[in-house]
Order: C-alpha cells, then sequence, then structure tokens
C-alpha cells in the first residue's frame, strides 16, 4: 500500500501554571489511490441499510413528497455542511477521530478535552455495528430464502408469520449475525488498498447497477405513475414539525456524518483530492440512491394495494409479499437482497475501520488483531439485539420511565445512538471545525478560495447545521 508519512507534531498546552509539550509519535498510514476510490469508499459509508431499508419506510410514513422535499434541503444545509467538517479534520490531523480532535484542539489553542467527542463517536459506532450486523444477517438470510424459491407462492399472511418465526429463532440469527461480522472483519484486515478499496470498487457499481435495473423492473411491474406522484408531487399540506424533524434527522444520519467515519476516511486522503467537491459529490450520490431506492420500492407496493407506511416491516414482510407472488419474483427478489447486502458490508466497514484505526494507533498490535477484537465485542454485545426480538422482546428494563416505556434492551441502544450520541457528536464536529479551527486551516483544505462560497460554508456549520441538529436532539429527547 502507499504510504503516507505524517511529520511529528508537538502539541503545546497553556495554564496558568504551566506550559506542557506533549509530542505525538510519528505514524505512518495509508491512503486511498484517489479521489475515486475516496468517493466510492465513502459513498459505501454513507448507502447503507439507511438508504435503502430505513429511507423509504421512513418516508412512507411521513407524508411522501412532503418528506422528500424536507430532507433534500437538509441535505445541502445541514448533513454536507457538517461532512465537510469531518473531511477537514480529518486530512488535517491524519489521524483517527480521538487523535485528529486533541490534535487540533491543541494546535489551535483549545482544551484537549475535544478528543472526547472523538472517543463518543467510536463508542456509537461500536453500539451501531452491534446491531447493525444483526439487521443486515437478516438480508443475507432472506437473500437465500428467495434465491431458493422457499417464499415463492406464499399469501401475505404466511410471509408475516416466517418473518416471525425467523425472528424467535436466536440460533439462526446469531448464525448469520456472525457470518456478517466476519466478513467485515476480514475486509478490514486486508488494509485500505488490499481491503475497503478492492471492496468498494466492486460492490459500489454492483450496487448502482443492481438499483437502476431493479427502478427499471419495478416501472414495468409495478404502479411507477403512484410512486412518482407520491415521492415528488409536493403535497404541503403533509409538511407538519414532525414531518420536517423527521425528514432533518433522516438527511443527518443519511450520510453517516456525527461518528467520525468520514473523519476516518478522510485521514487517507491525498492532499491533491479537493473536499468541497468530493463532499458534493457524495451528499448528491448519497441522495440519488436514497431516492432510486423509493422508485424501486414504491411501486410494487402500490401495484399490490400494500401499505407504503409499514414501517420496518416494509422490506422484510412487505415487499417479500410481493416477491413471493409476482411472475420473475425469484430472481427480482435476490437481485434486490443482494443489493441490501452490497450496501450493508460497504457501511460496515467503514465502522469497524473507524475503530480498528484508533486501536492500531493506541497499542501498535496488527491491524488483523485489531479488528478482530473488535469485531468480537460487537458480535457479543449484537447477542442483546438477537436477544431483543426473541427471548427478551417483552423485557423493558427501563420501563418505569414515561420516555422508555415499550422499549426492549436494542430499543434503548438504537435509541442512545440515534437520539443523543450521533447528534451531540453532530453538532460538535460542526462547532469545532467553524469556530474553533483558524480559517487558515479550514482554507488550506476545503478547496475554496476566500469567497461566497467558502462564507456560506461558514455560516451554515457556524450556525444554520448546529440549530438543525439541536432542534432534531430536542425534539427526539422530548
Amino acid at each position: 500500500s502507499r504510504i503516507v508519512v505524517v511529520e511529528p507534531i508537538t502539541a503545546i498546552v497553556k495554564s496558568t501554571d504551566e506550559t506542557v509539550c506533549a509530542p505525538v509519535t510519528s505514524k505512518k498510514i495509508e491512503s486511498w489511490s484517489g479521489r475515486l476510490a475516496f468517493i466510492l469508499a465513502s459513498l459505501g459509508a454513507a448507502v447503507g441499510l439507511v438508504n435503502i431499508w430505513k429511507f423509504p419506510f421512513t418516508l412512507g410514513s411521513s407524508g411522501g413528497s412532503a418528506f422528500v422535499l424536507v430532507y433534500v434541503i437538509a441535505i445541502l444545509l445541514v448533513a454536507t455542511p457538517i461532512m465537510l467538517a469531518e473531511m477537514i479534520i480529518g486530512r488535517r490531523a491524519r489521524r483517527s477521530a480521538p487523535a485528529a480532535m486533541e490534535n487540533l484542539a491543541v494546535e489551535h489553542g483549545a482544551s484537549r478535552n475535544w478528543r472526547f467527542v472523538g472517543w463518543m463517536g467510536l463508542f456509537a459506532l461500536f453500539l451501531v455495528l452491534s446491531f447493525y450486523s444483526v439487521i443486515a444477517g437478516w438480508t443475507a438470510a432472506y437473500l437465500f430464502k428467495t434465491a431458493s424459491g422457499s417464499m415463492s407462492g406464499l399469501s401475505p399472511a404466511e410471509v408475516g408469520e416466517n418473518f416471525g418465526n425467523f425472528l424467535h429463532e436466536p440460533w439462526q440469527m446469531i448464525f448469520w449475525h456472525l457470518a456478517f461480522t466476519v466478513a467485515t472483519v476480514f475486509v478490514v484486515s486486508k488494509g485500505v488498498r488490499i481491503g475497503l478499496e478492492r471492496l468498494v470498487k466492486v460492490l459500489m457499481p454492483a450496487l448502482l447497477l443492481t438499483l437502476v435495473a431493479l427502478v427499471i423492473n419495478s416501472a414495468f411491474v409495478g404502479d411507477f405513475s403512484a410512486a412518482l406522484d407520491f415521492l415528488f408531487t409536493a403535497d404541503l399540506s403533509k409538511l407538519t414539525p414532525v414531518v420536517v424533524l423527521a425528514a432533518v434527522g433522516q438527511a443527518f444520519f443519511s450520510v453517516n456524518v456525527g461518528v467520525g467515519a468520514v473523519l476516518t476516511y478522510s485521514a487517507y486522503l491525498p492532499k491533491e483530492v479537493n473536499l468541497f467537491r468530493s463532499a458534493i459529490i457524495v451528499a448528491l450520490g448519497d441522495t440519488m440512491v436514497a431516492l432510486l431506492a423509493g422508485l424501486a420500492i414504491f411501486p410494487i407496493v402500490f401495484a399490490n394495494n400494500l401499505d407504503p407506511g409499514e414501517g420496518p416491516g416494509l422490506i422484510f414482510v412487505t415487499l417479500s409479499t410481493a416477491f413471493a407472488q409476482m411472475p420473475g419474483g425469484v430472481l427480482i427478489g435476490t437481485a434486490f437482497f443482494a443489493m441490501l447486502i452490497f450496501a450493508a458490508l460497504t457501511s460496515s466497514i467503514s465502522m469497524l475501520e473507524s475503530m480498528t484505526a484508533r486501536i492500531y494507533e493506541i497499542r501498535g498490535i496488527s491491524r488483523t488483531a485489531a479488528a478482530g477484537t473488535i469485531g468480537a465485542g460487537t458480535f457479543l454485545v449484537g447477542l442483546i439485539t438477537v436477544l431483543s426480538f426473541s427471548t427478551w422482546e417483552n423485557t423493558y428494563p427501563l420501563g418505569q420511565f414515561a420516555i422508555f416505556a415499550g422499549k426492549t434492551p436494542f430499543d434503548l441502544i438504537d435509541y442512545l445512538v440515534s437520539n443523543v450520541l450521533m447528534p451531540l457528536g453532530g453538532m460538535l464536529y460542526a462547532l469545532f471545525a467553524g469556530w474553533w479551527l483558524s480559517r487558515d486551516s479550514c482554507l488550506d483544505e476545503i478547496g475554496l478560495d476566500d469567497g461566497a462560497m467558502f462564507k456560506l460554508w461558514l455560516l451554515l456549520v457556524r450556525v444554520v447545521a448546529p440549530l438543525g441538529v439541536a432542534a432534531v436532539f430536542v425534539f427526539n429527547l422530548a
């Protein structure tokens, strides 16, 4: 792999009593081969189950076109400025998230405690990966179920019962959870060039081609005009505060900001790559995939008189019902679940890579050992999610509190990550880049002149994005 040598940094912290010099050991880190590899990897990190699984059912239950309108605006004004802030921090420091935040904070005369923003993100990633691999395991199981033809001809009630039975067989879920975790660890253990870059160069084009093919298929076998109306005919009567906040929250999580994954990938980025253009391409690509997923799914939903607001069961029950009954459903369903696995894997490796980079930095252990250790930890914690859908499905640890009533252990983990850690992390990354990093540091990295566009980014990252995230944060905690 190509190696980028990072020069030693001497961190100087001033206090009323003394000046402490803390040299940061020189490290060697790998790098992407160029902008294309970085963009594909960043798209892979952003385009996960959130886009293809969560976006459609959130959209379906949140007003359709009204949700899409706010979502696109939020991508431009909230998510993309924060993503660019993480990119600037990552490439400027060329370290993992905690080390990057600490080094740049000290360099700019701020507190070392900014490192805890990085650690908070890694903790969030650990929790997310623990349950993400369980859900991804469902997609792998349903790929084999669909490809084998065992789902063909099943009635809606039988498809629902099949999914219910699957969730109540913990050993099946554990097997697929383990298989997905092992695949993720294997890729990350191979490094940036050999593992991550080679995989995303294959999977991302495959994902996009499969998604386009599914959209074309939906145009012929589904109610495409109804889907277009649902997605793009603006119905402002459905624009409620709840829909607005749901769309802002979805946009924020869609591009995978707030946890340091974008920061880590940016640390491997060559200096000549323009960050501003890269951020715009990733944001547009991520939005395009989310909308294409809607165009692939909703025509089939409407043609079969199914409920677009079904919720998480939209993929595993609602669409599986359509695949079971339509001509060519085995082929179409197999392609669909294969695409989901592609999306899940490209996203999961970004999470594991962010944590592996930090362990390697601290301990100096091999990449394989670091990835394997973290993978084992996420697998074990993931058993909480497995049991939450079976043995512990009626267990509510904090049920005595109204806000947590009816929440299983998995629900509590998801709530902590989605409603606390990610919004808080995103807001702090934006504030740090906007207010604490020097103007010269930002200009040196961002790829813009000191003109109107740069000033617009500063306004968004300093004020608009933090306020948008804060609104979602407060609403979710209410």
